[in-house]
């Protein structure tokens, strides 16, 4: 028998605010154990918490651009189980009314991922297992989080992937969170049940908690739709559980049974009174929301007329973005600034953190002076990369590594009595060029490169080049 997928994900997003969701403690990440914290976020007698407005505020930004309803009156909610990570042994955060409701997330093949909600709640803090001990540092416990839930709308592990990617970008370009998996600021817990293929039933679902890697989500899908399948072609049963993914074996396992909503015995926070949410402010906040990825992909398209591909390398990552369009904001063209970052500048980034940091040596209208003389054709492509390779070793201004000589180029004489130089100096190359091997005429391009510096049009020499053979 053929089984479907069904799948949702519960999506926890650290907030980018400076203090802790109900004290004044930093949310900075790392420090020595146990030393952002204070008598609220680890719990003790008699400390009462304070909600952190800037909070609210955050999530509403967040449930708008996936868009959510926002419920104006909302309260907070005890979540109680006891774990070490969580001092108090209830974590603060919503239940029966959670600030967001009934959005969604577009896939690139239109379908949409149903949002059910987003609340906000209180991160716990850290275990670290060593040496057969487990220690407990409370440095994260209080940080402010959003926790967005999907329907089960999930089909494939490749479609889970695109959506987490997708509200990894749209809560980058909120500037809501900085969404570093490998720092625990987006995690998800992936929920998963088998179904025979065409049935409208749900099947018993187990849960995959703290994925923090987008590749790690996809395999531990794929092999817990493998042990479900098996389970249920042999006759068994799958049980509800909360497993783990261990990424060493490629395999889940089973932590515990699953709880239930009713094993948390919410019950209304006493210690915090109702949200009231004035709806000038959500007026506000809708008018202050940034456009959005998917919005700006299709801007790149359709109105600076870059290629898909080329839209979307730039798209991926908000400061470039940002520097990209200060750029043409500064008179630079779109095609050359684009061709210039996804070419020149990303050879010098290894990683995807570097891209998404995008920290360069030069501000961008420095760049778009650059990309000027290139569009103006005062510069020919290949001065155009090698300026740019030293500037971005080095630093420092164009006038820098170009000069007024640079710009004046090499006029058509000169350029003519080069490409006859060249021909002479590479028999080989010519008669390979000349016998249907294109890319010999390489060789001469390069004799001209050397001899002029780079200041040669090479797309002018060629002309010529074709013309005297």
């Amino acid at each position: 028998m053929k089984y479907e997928l069904v799948s949702g994900l519960e999506t926890h997003v650290e907030l980018a605010t400076a203090t802790k969701i109900f004290c004044s403690c930093t949310t900075a990440f790392g420090g020595a154990p146990n030393t952002h914290c204070c008598p609220v976020c680890t719990g003790q007698p008699g400390a009462l918490p304070v909600l952190n407005k800037r909070v609210v505020e955050f999530a509403i930004r967040a449930g708008l651009a996936l868009h959510c309803k926002i419920n104006t009156v909302t309260h907070l909610d005890r979540k109680n189980y006891c774990y070490p990570d969580l001092p108090k042994a209830y974590q603060i955060s919503q239940f029966d009314k959670p600030l967001c409701e009934h959005g969604y997330v577009e896939l690139e093949s239109g379908k949409k991922i149903g949002i059910t909600r987003i609340h906000i709640e209180e991160d716990a803090g850290k275990l670290v297992h060593d040496r057969g001990f487990t220690f407990v540092d409370y440095n994260r416990g209080g940080v402010p989080l959003i926790e967005i839930v999907s329907e089960p709308d999930i089909s494939s592990p490749e479609e889970a992937r695109e959506y987490v990617e997708k509200l990894q970008l749209i809560m980058r370009y909120l500037a809501v969170s900085d969404c570093k998996m490998q720092e625990g600021s987006m995690r998800c817990d992936v929920n998963i049940s088998l179904r025979p293929e065409g049935a409208d039933y749900l099947g018993a679902r187990t849960e995959i908690k703290n994925m923090n890697s987008m590749s790690f989500i996809e395999k531990a899908m794929e092999y817990e739709y493998s042990r479900q399948a098996e389970i249920l072609s042999s006759g068994g049963k799958v049980e509800q559980a909360t497993m783990r993914y261990d990424e060493h074996t490629g395999e889940t396992y089973v932590m515990r049974t699953k709880e239930d909503a009713q094993d948390y015995r919410y019950f209304p926070e006493p210690d915090l009174p109702t949200i009231i949410i004035p709806e000038e402010e959500v007026q506000k906040a809708q008018a202050s929301l940034p456009e959005l990825p998917l919005e700006k992909l299709k801007r790149y398209r359709d109105m600076l007329q870059l290629s898909d591909h080329t839209a979307r390398q730039l798209y991926k990552y908000k400061a470039v973005c940002d520097f990209f369009e200060s750029c043409i904001n500064s008179g630079a063209s779109a095609r050359n600034s684009a061709n210039l970052i996804t070419g020149a500048i990303y050879s010098r980034f290894a990683t995807e953190e570097q891209k998404e940091k995008f920290s360069l040596p030069f501000d961008a209208a420095q760049f778009a002076e650059l990309v000027k003389l290139l569009d103006s054709g005062k510069i020919n492509p290949t001065l155009a990369q090698m300026t740019l390779s030293k500037m971005l070793t080095n630093g420092g201004k164009v006038s820098d590594y170009i000069s007024t000589e640079d710009v004046k180029g090499v006029d058509e004489g000169e350029l003519e009595k080069l490409c006859r130089e060249a021909i002479a100096a590479n028999p080989q190359a010519v008669a390979d060029f000349k016998a249907g091997k294109e890319k010999a005429i390489s060789a001469l391009y390069g004799y001209i490169k050397r001899a002029t510096q780079g200041k040669a049009d090479i797309r002018a020499a060629d002309a010529i080049i074709k013309r005297l053979l």
